[in-house]
């Protein structure tokens, strides 16, 4: 009685950790996930923003718009619609806690920054969470930019 207590005692601990590791690499793979994702939109944003800066260029050259109109450097405003994850314009934002899973303009450097909901898998030179993207002054086409090498999820952020 005492041999067949403590073999199922074995068997049930056996089970109970190959439970645990298979939840622990679904917890693991699911961050993935979660971080592809939220990269991937990330992407899909800026390429939206390089779109809508490049069709200001074009428009703008077509119509042969005087010199001195002043070209629209925050490439949020040029989009039909705002993100809802857009917080907005503001001064020097490096100096303040933004909301993750947003993006901000700073008008100070002409740049755009977003903070990360899932952050898993971001690695930022100086470690810092908030991605920058400098926008190229005029003339030309604006660009965008990383102010850093960013890696997320082994894949460069440009």
């Amino acid at each position: 009685m005492r041999r067949d207590y403590s073999r199922r005692a074995l068997e049930w601990s056996l089970m109970l950790v190959v439970v645990l590791i298979v939840i622990g690499y679904f917890f693991r793979e699911f961050r993935s996930v979660q971080a592809q994702g939220e990269m991937a939109a990330v992407k899909t944003t800026l390429g939206s923003l390089r779109t809508s800066l490049l069709f200001d260029f074009l428009k703008r050259q077509a119509e042969r718009t005087d010199a001195s109109v002043p070209v629209e450097r925050n490439p949020f405003l040029l989009l039909d619609h705002l993100p809802g994850n857009y917080a907005g314009a503001l001064a020097s934002a490096k100096g303040q806690v933004m909301q993750p899973g947003t993006w901000v303009f700073d008008s100070f450097c002409y740049c755009i920054g977003y903070e990360p909901l899932y952050p898993y898998g971001l690695n930022t030179p100086d470690d810092a969470r908030t991605i920058w993207f400098r926008i190229s002054p005029p003339p030309g086409p604006l660009q965008i930019n990383p102010m850093q090498n960013y890696q997320w999820a082994g894949q460069p952020v440009d």
